[in-house]
């Protein structure tokens, strides 16, 4: 399989933040940002695989910088690292006051996809060539973070199991 640089998965877009977008102090609706994280991830992910591609988990999301109304915010993705059907995405946010010119980085995050078939069977996928010292440092870093993806997952499981799918008033009417 050939193997892609991390610049042939780079996804790029760019909106204005209008007021539906926003809560009550003027800023991005963080899971607004965590949509348009995803939706640029998933399109940096596909465009490495050249096949369909779903979600795996999404690193935490910390919010480094308020977005305002009537700024723009640009969202950047590419691949970083690949394991056998999974990607791993990192994703940059910018927030700019289009008065000024102002930029600021207001997020990052790490996000894993999966290439699925058409039956939505795992699917292997192309191995990474970083080239820019960014990209080799994200690279080197990459199997730490999916080890630590790989624990947290477990204990989601164990969370699932323990916490069921009732809710907690209704245990005592069981």
């Amino acid at each position: 399989m050939e193997k892609r640089t991390c610049t042939h998965s780079l996804a790029v877009k760019t909106s204005y933040v209008l007021p539906p977008d926003t809560n009550t102090y003027g800023t991005l609706f963080g899971g607004k940002l965590m949509a348009y994280m995803d939706d640029v991830a998933a399109i940096a992910a596909s465009r490495h695989a050249r096949m369909p591609v779903v979600t795996a988990s999404t690193d935490s999301v910390d919010f480094l910088a308020p977005v305002k109304e009537g700024h723009s915010i640009c969202v950047e993705a590419f691949v970083t690292w690949t394991h056998n059907t999974s990607m791993e995405v990192f994703v940059k946010a910018v927030t700019e006051d289009l008065r000024t010119g102002q930029r600021q980085v207001c997020s990052t995050a790490f996000l894993t996809f999966v290439a699925i078939d058409e039956e939505g069977k795992p699917k292997p996928v192309p191995s990474v060539v970083p080239e820019s010292e960014h990209e080799q440092k994200l690279h080197a870093s990459a199997a730490d973070r999916a080890k630590h993806r790989k624990e947290r997952r477990k204990q989601a499981k164990e969370f699932a199991e323990i916490f069921g799918t009732d809710y907690p008033w209704n245990r005592s009417r069981n």
